[in-house]
């Protein structure tokens, strides 16, 4: 995979990244964000496939990204296809500072050490080149305000700069009402980037786990079979939309 083209993960931490404060929106959630981005990524790279609501390996070789190959290797250790929502969730907290850390090493963005109430030091990440993060952002404008279906790498961009709460960041106030729910209705244009999303809420409202006590037989697996229709019907409106997620925006 050549760097002519920024990754999806790359994208979506660049998007939350605030030019004022230096600090990234929705830290909380972005870690499930950027873990979903790799398995959208991963699926346009052609190196995995979804299966129902699981992800499969059908192509082992490295990518040349090492973040995103690091992933890889982690699910064909799995030897199976692996739930989205608990690849999601798993144990691999912290992807916001790896991607942090490499977007430096690509000369993407600029660390700058500071200091909290004059004592804590403190790292603040400011954008190398404007006109990058203005792109991507003009790609998502252009698409919610003419309608135009978007490229598949777009629209899961959208779905996942929905799925972890980055629309308030994005069209901030009253005036953007309009444009957060064109995001979100954006999701329908990439299965993919739908499904991870939508597993990207599953695990922050705690999903995955219930699931997996209450699974019975193969119909039980997928979120959208399980018992737990009205907990999956707050995460969908009636006729595929999604709603906001309810986390907030610091």
């Amino acid at each position: 995979m050549g760097k002519s083209r920024r990754t999806v993960p790359e994208e979506l931490l660049l998007l939350a990244l605030d030019p004022t404060t230096g600090t990234t929106a929705q830290p909380q959630t972005l870690d499930l964000g950027l873990a979903g981005a790799q398995l959208v990524e991963l699926s346009l790279a052609g190196r995995i496939v979804p299966e129902g609501d699981r992800i499969a390996v059908v192509l082992a070789r490295p990518t040349g990204d090492p973040t995103l190959d690091h992933a890889l290797e982690l699910l064909r250790r799995r030897g199976s296809p692996v739930r989205a929502a608990h690849w999601i969730g798993g144990p691999r907290l912290g992807l916001r500072q790896t991607y942090l850390a490499h977007l430096e090493r690509c000369g993407m963005v600029t660390a700058v050490p500071g200091q909290v109430c004059g004592v804590l030091p403190t790292t603040r990440y400011q954008a190398s080149d404007d006109c990058t993060n203005a792109a991507i952002k003009q790609r998502l404008d252009t698409a919610i305000r003419t309608g135009v279906p978007p490229d598949p790498r777009t629209a899961a961009l959208a779905a996942l700069a929905h799925s972890v709460g980055l629309g308030k960041h994005l069209y901030p106030g009253n005036e953007g009402r309009s444009s957060r729910s064109r995001l979100r209705d954006l999701i329908r244009y990439d299965p993919l980037g739908g499904m991870v999303a939508h597993a990207v809420m599953d695990v922050q409202n705690g999903l995955p786990a219930q699931q997996n006590r209450s699974s019975q037989g193969p119909g039980a697996g997928s979120g959208a079979a399980s018992g737990r229709s009205g907990a999956r019907a707050a995460g969908r409106a009636p006729g595929g939309r999604v709603p906001a997620p309810r986390v907030g925006v610091r």
